[in-house]
């Protein structure tokens, strides 16, 4: 079992690798355009919650009485450098799985105890699809992004009935976030039934959105936060898309660019533990620095420099009371 749990644990953190093997990229080999009436389609409906995330949800009941719902968008799960799709069918069996007890368990989890989940399958575009943008990717990325804005349709006409919502969402899904927002939300009616969106794991400019702010206390709403993270001194290769780039403080969320161990409250590791007090951060220029965590197997993350596949559950904790908060404020407004 602790195998296991290193096993997956080492997924979580990998950076992707940079060369892969593709084809020339066809619209004949895209995948069947999802019917999100079908609640099929969906990997998360609040009457549909998986086993991994009722380990951190509330019961059914209280589900029930949630006054928020939360739309997720998960990041890219097709690593694969053997793997010559651009798109992945949202009913392959093994990127299923991935959505499901990864993303769903370690991103999408903080958010249920503060609204109704909403996860659509879509047919996410493979990684190189941003290495090589220009030979493919860009199709790819916008077959993605397609699906993405039709489930989120689908859930305004099906599901919304007016509720305040929470946007989340992590790497390829803040690439979608992003557009989504920008489509929906910003100067639109709907902004005003927007608590926040936690767009984490992509370069966002504080002007990124018109209407859109970025948030920089703890009880704000209406706005928007980001960050990424990286192991303390260590920097991207690439330091175009970072630089200038909103950097929410996601132990604080405030201003401050320092933490201690003390304030962190908790990362959720693959045993499913919680680990408290487990890490320090300073805030630097488009960047999260974080401290070696204290967990078991800690020494693994001693070799790595980009925590990437972490921003979220290294802050597990932190952003589960956050969103509880964010969503007590707004609903006490409104």
């Amino acid at each position: 079992m602790k195998n296991l749990y290193l096993v997956v644990f080492v997924m979580l953190f990998l950076s992707c690798k940079s060369t892969y093997q593709t084809q020339t990229f066809q619209s004949k080999n895209t995948p069947s355009i999802p019917d999100y009436n079908q609640e099929i389609n969906w990997a998360v409906l609040p009457t549909t919650y998986n086993e991994e995330l009722q380990k951190f949800a509330p019961n059914q009941t209280e589900v029930n009485n949630l006054k928020a719902d939360v739309f997720y968008i998960y990041p890219t799960l097709n690593t694969d450098k053997k793997d010559i799709r651009w798109n992945v069918p949202i009913n392959d069996k093994e990127q299923q799985d991935k959505v499901l007890n990864s993303a769903v368990k370690y991103q999408a989890s903080p958010f249920a105890t503060s609204g109704k989940i909403y996860v659509p399958y879509y047919r996410q575009a493979h990684v190189r699809s941003y290495t090589l943008y220009n030979e493919g990717g860009k199709e790819a990325l916008e077959i993605a992004y397609s699906d993405v804005k039709n489930a989120f349709k689908t859930y305004l006409e099906k599901y919304n009935n007016g509720r305040p919502i929470i946007i989340a969402s992590h790497s390829q899904g803040t690439t979608h976030s992003r557009r989504l927002l920008k489509e929906f939300f910003d100067e639109k009616p709907l902004k005003k039934q927007l608590i926040a969106a936690y767009l984490v794991g992509m370069g966002l400019k504080p002007n990124e959105f018109k209407s859109i702010k970025p948030m920089f206390e703890p009880t704000e709403t209406g706005g928007f936060i980001s960050w990424n993270t990286f192991k303390k001194g260590k920097f991207p290769e690439n330091k175009d898309w970072y630089k200038g780039s909103v950097t929410t403080n996601p132990i604080t969320w405030n201003n401050a660019k320092t933490t201690t161990l003390e304030q962190h409250k908790g990362f959720l590791y693959t045993n499913d533990k919680l680990y408290k007090k487990a890490l320090t951060i300073e805030i630097t220029d488009g960047l999260v620095w974080s401290t070696n965590p204290k967990f078991p197997m800690r020494f693994f993350m001693s070799f790595m420099k980009n925590y990437h596949t972490g921003d979220i559950n290294l802050f597990w904790e932190d952003v589960k009371q956050n969103v509880e908060l964010r969503t007590k404020t707004w609903l006490s407004k409104n």
